[in-house]
């Protein structure tokens, strides 16, 4: 075993590398376009304008949307989270979350209840990591203004049944919200046939697209106007009016987006619309992988533990522990003997952590990317058998 190698299985935290298309469509929008889009009538602005609209476009297109002006741009999902969290939830309200989310939406949550504005019911995950929807029906009351889900756990790579859980919400009237952080670009989502959906994105993981990047997209029948802005501000529209513009996108979007950044995205989603047939394939290429890490390793590899089967995983992200080894030193090895780039730790998700029994140790996280191979799997095999050996497992 050597080192020279760079292998790198942290695409849950974010894609690398980046299509060149990507990379190429941020430096040309730096370097020919880069006016400012909304906010001027010259050619550069119209172009940077068009540039944004394409990507929202794509994006639509990603979450079945017929409007794009429902895809409501932002840094990345966790603006997205707190765009939807706070912008829904006001004093007395009743919020639903499951035991499987990731900090980006329990803080918030945490928050509101903790300052007495909210009371907050977690549903528990069974072993699977799943919720059963019709758990639901019985922890909705009247003044449940809505239900958050993450629909990908980003440690253990479940999926939730999201068809299934906007069904039961639609028919108690409450308004679901997906985290779709580590699923959109790999599980098709369709907020179409879904009046009470939003769903929160991020740009710079299966996307594909550069950090800084991702959105609230609304599904086209829900209803923005009881959706309150997070930020208020300029967003070159109404600029008579020092009242904040009602109209998507810019009732949520004021300064300036990052067009360049929003360029790659779109590039990106174009990148993965043309991977082999469709974004099925992403996930078929990333089961492929993970059934082979985890089949070879549980085989080869002493003291090999994981938490969840192998048919269950559908994101490509994989947690597990070898005996008697902390995971942030499995990890460092890996990276420094090897060079084998992952995650140890909590993954900021101790509430899935808890659900799955490994809190507080937490977990070594390897997660697939579409530019992953079998011989890096098969070679990060071969890493882990050698590293349980040289500790006595």
């Amino acid at each position: 075993m050597t080192s020279d190698r760079l292998i790198y299985f942290d695409n849950a935290a974010t894609s690398y590398q980046k299509p060149k298309e990507v990379t190429y469509s941020v430096s040309r929008f730096m370097e020919q376009s880069g006016g400012n889009p909304g906010r001027s009538g010259h050619r550069l602005s119209v172009e940077a304008g068009q540039t944004v609209f394409s990507a929202r476009a794509e994006a639509a297109a990603l979450f079945g949307l017929k409007d794009p002006m429902r895809v409501i741009f932002t840094c990345n999902a966790t603006t997205a989270l707190n765009t939807a969290i706070l912008g829904t939830l006001k004093k007395g309200d009743h919020a639903v979350m499951s035991s499987m989310e990731h900090n980006s939406t329990a803080r918030p949550l945490r928050e509101l209840e903790k300052s007495g504005i909210i009371t907050l019911t977690v549903i528990p995950c069974d072993g699977t990591g799943r919720i059963d929807p019709g758990d639901l029906k019985k922890v909705v009351r009247s003044n449940t203004a809505l239900t958050v889900v993450n629909h990908g756990s980003n440690v253990f790579g479940t999926v939730q049944d999201a068809d299934a859980i906007a069904q039961v919400c639609g028919a108690l009237g409450v308004p679901l919200l997906l985290d779709t952080a580590q699923t959109a670009g790999v599980v098709k989502t369709d907020l179409s046939s879904t009046p009470a959906v939003m769903a929160a994105f991020t740009g710079h993981k299966n996307l594909l697209g550069p950090m800084g990047t991702g959105g609230l997209a609304l599904s086209d029948r829900f209803d923005h106007t009881a959706l309150r802005p997070l930020t208020f501000g300029g967003t070159g529209s109404w600029s008579d009016s020092i009242e904040q513009p009602q109209f998507l996108p810019d009732k949520f979007e004021s300064g300036t987006v990052n067009a360049a950044g929003i360029a790659g995205l779109a590039e990106g989603i174009r990148h993965l619309a043309s991977y082999e047939r469709d974004i099925g394939s992403v996930m078929a290429h990333k089961k492929a992988l993970t059934d082979r890490f985890i089949r070879a390793a549980a085989d080869g590899v002493g003291g090999f533990t994981t938490y969840v089967p192998a048919e269950w995983i559908e994101t490509g992200v994989v947690s597990f522990n070898i005996r008697g080894m902390l995971p942030s030193l499995t990890a460092e090895l890996l990276d420094s003997r090897y060079g084998i780039m992952c995650r140890a730790g909590l993954h900021c998700a101790p509430l899935a952590h808890r659900t799955m029994g490994t809190f507080p140790q937490g977990t070594v996280r390897f997660s697939f990317g579409i530019f992953n191979t079998d011989d890096e799997v098969d070679y990060a095999v071969g890493a882990l058998r050698d590293l349980a050996e040289k500790n006595g497992v």
